[in-house]
Formats: structure tokens, sequence, C-alpha cells
């Protein structure tokens, strides 16, 4: 039996204003090949479906094209959980509808927690898997707010909370393989921040949680479970050395902190058959505690749809980066970065001059040395990360010596463009 987990697809997600359906598209029609190439049998999407809990018609467009494209190849089952980014009652409106063509659609806690263990059976009708479909668990889902709770009763309590619903349903699932006599294995499914996770600055990836950095540990996962398939992370990697428990990380960079990782989905293998071992057998009854058999796990490498590429230094070596890219021909999204001791104030302008009529695109521009000009105009400690869009070109005004008079009048035709600039993006989705 083969298995393929991956998560936090964030369809609809732009890059500075720049729309990513057309690399989204190329994404899931690669996956809906590999499933087929690789002849897996169950497809696991373990949160963060899409990136907002509105998703536009074209990003919900690519989503039912993919299940529908999956539930017609030989792959029996699809798992969708939902995430923090993730609509619970917008994933789970068409649930009753989709199981019809064997997708599973777990969008928030259940009130019935049998609902959440999945028994899934193959091609002959025989159990296979039982699979822990637990979504993100929303605070309210695990924790009651108690008088007088402090921040790190807050944390305990989330804590607990996770822990509990988890051995609650593996419990159940592990009851479930028992009463089979089945040697089947048990997978468990999360969208959750475990501690040790890696991540990258820009990635996107937030806590979980408001006022509390509670993340749980590996060892919420009982032993019974063969096979851990997280989501949340961008970065694909083990939980405290298990090669049983994992991030698959996004398969799509999310943004240019990720331009250089290689993005990939875990192959899950069990090679040995579910074996009937009777009720009243003794190794029937040990699998309430321990796991049926580890499986192999793979990881199989995304291809760069979109290659982004950020460039950095001061202008002769920006220069020369960028040149080499034109040269290449290749289309090629960019950030630059520019950390001269030089006070380059057309720096954009030298940057179109370099790139035009190339295949880059440049999204973002950070001038350091113009930053530290603007934030220097003020007395005050305040970092970037302190203003806003209007703080910073007040700023700007000031650090141009803009005459007051005028300051007014080009602050209020900034925010009427801006508005029309989000105006416009509300109406392209």
């Amino acid at each position: 039996m083969k298995v393929l987990h991956t998560s936090d697809w964030h369809l609809g997600r732009s890059l500075y204003g720049q729309k990513r359906y057309a690399e989204f598209g190329q994404f899931l029609d690669w996956l809906s090949a590999t499933i087929v190439s690789e002849q897996v049998d169950i497809l696991l999407v373990a949160g963060d479906i899409f990136d907002t809990s509105t998703p536009s018609n074209r990003a919900q467009s690519l989503y039912y094209q993919f299940l529908c494209q999956v539930s017609a190849s030989p792959c029996r089952h699809i798992i969708v959980i939902a995430g923090n980014h993730d609509s619970p009652t917008f994933l789970d409106a068409p649930k009753a509808l989709l199981r019809s063509l064997n997708v599973h659609v777990i969008g928030a806690a259940t009130e019935n927690i049998d609902e959440e263990v999945l028994l899934l059976e193959d091609a002959q009708g025989r159990a296979e898997l039982l699979v822990c479909a637990v979504p993100y668990l929303r605070d309210r889902d695990i924790r009651q707010v108690q008088a007088g709770e402090s921040l790190a009763d807050k944390d305990h309590n989330l804590l607990e909370g996770i822990r509990e619903h988890y051995a609650r349903v593996t419990a159940l699932a592990a009851a479930k393989r028992q009463d089979l006599g089945l040697n089947i294995p048990i997978i468990a499914m999360g969208h959750l921040f475990t501690a040790g996770g890696k991540t990258i600055d820009g990635d996107g990836v937030r806590e979980l949680y408001v006022g509390s950095l509670a993340h749980v540990h590996g060892s919420i996962f009982p032993p019974c479970i063969d096979y851990v398939a997280l989501g949340h992370l961008h970065v694909p990697q083990k939980i405290g050395g298990a090669e049983h428990i994992r991030y698959s990380g996004s398969p799509v960079a999310m943004g240019f902190g990720e331009a250089t990782q290689q993005k990939s989905v875990c192959l899950i293998e069990f090679s040995a058959e579910a074996n009937n071992l009777g009720t009243n057998n003794l190794a029937a009854n040990n699998l309430a505690t321990t796991g049926a058999v580890k499986p192999d796990v793979t990881l199989l490498n995304v291809p760069v749809f979109q290659p982004l590429r950020q460039v950095s230094g001061n202008w002769a070596s920006i220069a020369c980066e960028l040149r080499s890219l034109v040269d290449s021909n290749e289309s090629v999204w960019l950030e630059v970065i520019y950390q001269g001791d030089e006070i380059v104030s057309d720096l954009r302008e030298r940057l179109e001059t370099l790139t035009e009529g190339s295949e880059l695109l440049i999204l973002r521009i950070q001038n350091t040395r113009l930053i530290e000009r603007v934030l220097n105009a003020s007395d005050t400690d305040q970092s970037l990360e302190d203003l806003d869009v209007n703080d910073v070109f007040a700023r700007c005004l000031a650090a141009h010596d803009v005459p007051e008079d005028q300051q007014a009048d080009l602050l209020q035709t900034y925010q009427q463009t801006l508005s029309a600039i989000h105006h416009d993006d509300t109406q392209a989705e």
C-alpha cells in the first residue's frame, strides 16, 4: 500500500501582488501525474489547502478539478483536513458530495470523535488502513477559558487539550484495529506547530493561538501510530529525529526566503500486507499499544515551476548578477536587497534599465541605505516593523525635503493609489 502525504498548498496566495494560479495549477497537474506513476493508493492533504478562509473562484476551481482528476485515477481515497488558513465551514460544505468520490473531508473537530477515525478499504472491500484525521484544533475546540487564567495556564491548557484530543482519537483507532484483528497501519494527521520545528523568515507561518507560543511535543503521538502526517510548517522535516513523524512542507516556495529550498512530498509505503490475527490472539491484543509495521518513507522532489531569486549586495554585485540572469533568458521573479554603503536614490530606475526587455520580473526592492535614512529622519528608536505604510511614506517625504504644504496632498494621493490597487486585486480574484 502506498500513501502520499502533502500539505500547505495555500491555493490563491500571491507574492507581492503577483498572482500564482498558473504555478499552483502546474503543481497540481504534477501531483496528479505522480499519483498515477507511483501507483499511490491513498492521498493525505494535511491542511492549508487555501491561503484564506474566503478563497477566490479560481482557487476553488483548481481544488475541485484536482479532486475530480485524482478520484478518476487508481488512487482509492483522498483525506483532506483543514489548516489554520482554511475555513472549516467552507471545506465541510460539500463533504457529503465529495464522499461519493471517496474524498473524506474533516474541516473541524467533530462532536462525535468517532467521525475523525476513518477506516479505509481496498479495492476488494477489505480493511487496509485506519486514519486519525484530526484537523487544526482551534482554541474553542480544546480549551475552556477560566477566570483568572494566566498566560502560562493558557499554554498549559492548550497543550493538554491537544494531547487529550489525540489520546482519545488514537485510542479509538487502536481499539478498532484490535476489534478487527487485523495488522493494519494507523496514520494520524494533524495541522499544528511542534516544539523544535524549523521555520524560515518570510514563510508566512503564523503562530496558531493568539497570545500563546504553545508548541506540542512529538510525544503526544502514541506508539500505536505508524505514521504521522503533519501540516503547517513549510520546511520538509522529521520531528525529534523520528522517521515516521514528518512535515511534508509546502510544495511551492511561499516567499523568497524559501527560494533555495528543495520542495517535496512524502511517499509512504507499507510493504507488509494486513494479517488476520484473530481477535483472541495475543498479537492482536498488543496492537492496542504498539504499531503494526513501520513504513518506508521516500521524499519525492517537486519541480520548480516558477524560479524565485534573492539578489543582494552593493550595486556592483547586484548589477553583475542581474546581467548574468538576463543572459540566461530564464523567467525569474526577483527580490533585490541593496546593502551598499553608497546611498542610491534611483535604485528602481537603475534596476528597470538593467532588466528591460528580459524575462526577469522584480517583485520587491529593499534599499537598506534609504531605509536607514528614512528611519534616521526621526529621533525615535522605531524599526521598520513598527511603522505602517502611511508612516513610511510620510518619513520618505520628510527625508526628501518635500515642503510641508505639499505633504498632505501627496499622502492622500498615495492612500488613494493603495486603495485602488487593493480594489483591483479583489476584482481580479
